[in-house]
């Protein structure tokens, strides 16, 4: 285990007094200031001697502190700790207990915007790397079946296939007759779909737990039911009066990020879930409609969509539905009802099964569907406001996180999830 952060800012470790440091930096480092300035277009501050870039350069061991052990949080904690860096996680509870547990457990590649399609494309391939080692989160590569209803969808779906492949990600497109044999279950009539076979599943609380336990086997100290009152550039202050110091604080505090950093546009979102009594076999795939992301992206009101996802125990999960109500937690039975509707509709030997737990939760929202992913402020970062595509980015976060905070080229482009676009 790694030694506990200091308990004071000024414990930051720095080579013998401020001063010092800023008189014996050498000309490489005041020329990877200058790069990292110039590439944002502001003057050089002579406080960014402490920034983990610098840190990097010149050797020293980087001590961040992660805000939120949820997927996102531990994915970046288990990031981190693989490349080097000094780590805590702190969270108010306990490893996935808060927006992970309102998630689903979709590992889906998604074309929203082309943004969305090259994080979720690239988390989808780091999870795909994992496969094998993720027994205990239920990792199923089940693919996903996309369902067109009409003449309209079924051409979009074509467009999407043809978009897919271009981008290097296997699609097909789906008859009718296909559908009703890839999926038994599925209402006649449907005008056919598509299948994309490297899609996944798996149970979102027990992957955070196997990503935060395997950043603890590489020194990450992990600090449960341990809530963050305020944290700030460098620090953070717990409930209980201990105050931690770090290079960098990282906060993924999902729907709470906006909190612990007022004025970041992130709000949370309520949906339900629902999930039913054993039937192994009844659904073979995660499958949704293809006016899921219609659904999921409108801001007009409460809505609904039809997803069901098939579980390694035999049970089937079903959502969703999404509604801005603050933070009030009780099922809307209207709403529920709605949603259970929808998923009959679509699949009517589905109304004989028993539903035996509902739930609701929370998930961060943005006005652009986009997470906030980077440096919001020197010795402040923000890995949040990944709505309901947290469990599927969360790797791929990871790696545009740490990749930007090491000074590593990231494998896409991070712009569009600056965490300061929206100033």
């Amino acid at each position: 285990m790694v030694t506990p952060l200091a308990s004071r800012p000024q414990d930051v470790p720095q080579s013998p007094g401020a001063r010092t440091v800023r008189a014996n930096v050498d000309r490489s480092v005041w020329r990877l200031l200058n790069k990292l300035r110039r590439s944002r277009g502001k003057p050089v501050k002579k406080n960014f001697l402490r920034r983990p870039e610098v840190a990097a350069h010149r050797g020293h061991i980087i001590k961040v502190i992660v805000v939120g052990a949820g997927i996102v949080g531990a994915a970046c904690a288990d990031e981190l700790a693989r490349r080097g860096v000094s780590v805590t996680v702190v969270d108010a509870s306990f490893c996935g207990g808060g927006t992970t547990a309102a998630g689903m457990g979709h590992l889906v590649v998604m074309d929203d915007s082309p943004a969305q399609f090259a994080l979720t494309q690239l988390s989808v391939e780091l999870w795909r790397e994992l496969a094998h080692e993720l027994d205990d989160a239920e990792y199923d590569p089940c693919g996903t079946l996309w369902v067109a209803s009409d003449a309209e969808e079924m051409a979009a779906a074509a467009s999407k296939v043809q978009m897919y492949r271009e981008r290097g990600v296997d699609a097909e497109l789906i008859s009718t007759r296909e559908l009703q044999k890839l999926e038994p279950q599925l209402r006649g009539g449907l005008a056919g779909g598509m299948r994309v076979p490297g899609d996944a599943v798996l149970y979102p609380t027990n992957a955070a737990r196997w990503l935060l336990r395997r950043a603890e086997g590489n020194g990450a100290e992990v600090l449960e039911h341990r809530p963050a009152t305020t944290i700030g550039p460098s620090e953070v202050h717990l409930s209980d009066g201990t105050t931690l110091t770090a290079h960098v604080v990282i906060n993924a505090a999902g729907s709470h990020a906006a909190e612990l950093t007022p004025g970041i546009p992130i709000q949370p979102r309520k949906g339900h879930l629902a999930i039913t009594d054993r039937y192994p076999g009844m659904v073979r795939r995660q499958v949704l409609e293809l006016g899921y992301l219609k659904s999921a992206h409108s801001t007009e009101g409460p809505s609904v969509a039809f997803n069901v996802q098939p579980r390694k125990t035999g049970q089937l999960l079903i959502g969703s539905s999404r509604e801005f109500v603050g933070w009030n937690e009780s099922i809307n039975c209207a709403l529920l009802n709605q949603m259970l509707m929808r998923v009959t509709g679509m699949m009517p030997g589905l109304a004989r099964c028993n539903v035996i737990r509902v739930w609701t939760g929370f998930r961060p929202s943005t006005p652009d569907n986009l997470p906030l992913i980077g440096e919001f402020e020197p010795g402040l970062w923000l890995a949040a406001g990944h709505e309901g595509l947290g469990i599927t980015t969360s790797l791929g976060t990871a790696r545009l996180l740490a990749d930007q905070l090491l000074d590593q080229k990231p494998l896409i482009d991070p712009s569009p999830f600056s965490a300061v676009r929206f100033e």
